[in-house]
């Protein structure tokens, strides 16, 4: 059990046998009557994000989340085939618990699987990832890092906007919260 007190960013409680992510907490103390917090949630299974307001050290359950490193090995039909790093156990995972990072998911990627009461709640990617450009339209001399953006598709299916002067079989670096590119890598 956690309290209200307790709320931080990040903290995750059970509320109706779902699991919650606190997003915002605010603690409230008007001059007449008692002190809340006042909380915006977000559901960790659906996305969907509420406002609760609770009373000032009210307990909550706090869900109790297993974090575990794993490689992306292959993929086997819609099927994304995932290895333990400390038991080398293979685990099955598909493409609507991974979520939409599916996109930037390569073959030797390590990720965080976050599991609650034995079932998978989401997946975590590294927050940039490199990849190589697989189509694109070819950089003509002059351009410049100021001069727009064109579609790219990288190695795994994905778009993203690059600059003008990135050419086919380049390696870029993307950061996948917000689909951006953050520059070319070097080898």
């Amino acid at each position: 059990m956690i309290s209200s007190n307790d709320f931080r960013p990040g903290v995750s409680i059970v509320i109706d046998g779902s699991v919650w992510r606190v997003v915002e907490f605010l603690h409230v103390k008007p001059g007449k009557g008692a002190a809340f917090v006042r909380t915006k949630l977000k559901n960790v299974q659906t996305g969907n994000v509420v406002e609760k307001t609770f009373r000032a050290g009210e307990t909550v359950p706090q869900a109790n989340l297993e974090k575990s490193v794993m490689q992306h090995t292959y993929k086997e039909g819609e099927d994304f085939i995932f290895m333990d790093m400390e038991s080398y156990e293979e685990s099955r995972l598909t493409k609507t618990q991974i979520g939409d990072r599916v996109k930037y998911l390569k073959e030797g990627m390590e990720v965080n699987v976050v599991r609650w009461n034995e079932q998978v709640l989401e997946v975590e990617l590294p927050n940039s990832v490199v990849l190589e450009v697989i189509e694109t339209d070819p950089g003509v001399k002059g351009d410049t890092a100021t001069g727009g953006n064109k579609p790219a598709l990288v190695e795994t299916g994905a778009t993203v906007m690059v600059p003008l002067f990135i050419s086919q079989g380049e390696k870029i670096k993307v950061d996948i919260r917000n689909d951006t590119y953050l520059g070319r890598e070097k080898d």
